[in-house]
């Protein structure tokens, strides 16, 4: 099985056209849909399985893979689409992504219900902020209500979320304050 994965994807990721390690993936989700593996790079599976390491400039390639005649490269383009629908680019391309009904009920089976109102939180780079992440400040802040600034290169430890997606919280001089997330940068995991 996989030596037709193989010659059907010709030696590239059938996600984005990388020529690094491919491994099959199978599509979670799937029984009954008929054959649900894909040719993947490394990349590509690790941020399917770990969507907090998703760079939205990877799955531009998606413009192009959207597209083929495989119904599983079909469904795990639509998929990651939705996933990352909070990018402009990625909702027009759902816009104009057809799946025929089977397909799209296949789709549809793997996508867990998302709030069509949740806005992610997200740095001053554009990497997406959970509460409990670690992230250094990147500009001195004057905070209102206290004597103090908070300096650039600050590490703000086990912030929280609020429900407006440019403000977080957290303790900086033992007193929580909230913070534009504009001004921090999200310290990677490891790095604490």
């Amino acid at each position: 099985m996989t030596k037709e994965l193989l010659s059907r994807c010709g030696g590239k990721c059938e996600l984005c056209g990388g020529e690094s390690t491919l491994a099959a993936f199978e599509l979670p989700e799937s029984t009954g849909y008929g054959d649900a593996r894909i040719m993947i790079c490394d990349t590509c599976t690790g941020q399917i399985k770990d969507i907090s390491t998703v760079d939205m400039n990877h799955w531009r390639c998606l413009n192009e893979s959207m597209w083929t005649p495989v119904p599983a490269v079909q469904v795990m383009a639509w998929r990651m689409l939705k996933q990352i629908s909070s990018e402009a680019w990625a909702r027009d391309l759902l816009d104009i992504l057809y799946l025929d009904e089977d397909t799209q009920a296949w789709a549809e089976a793997g996508i867990e219900e998302v709030d069509e109102d949740f806005v992610p939180h997200k740095d001053s780079n554009g990497a997406l902020l959970e509460a409990g992440d670690n992230v250094v400040i990147i500009k001195d802040l004057n905070v209102k209500g206290t004597t103090f600034t908070a300096k650039r290169g600050t590490t703000v430890r086990g912030i929280s979320l609020t429900n407006n997606p440019e403000h977080i919280e957290g303790r900086v001089n033992g007193t929580r304050i909230v913070i534009l997330t504009c001004f921090v940068k999200k310290v990677p995991v490891g790095e604490e």
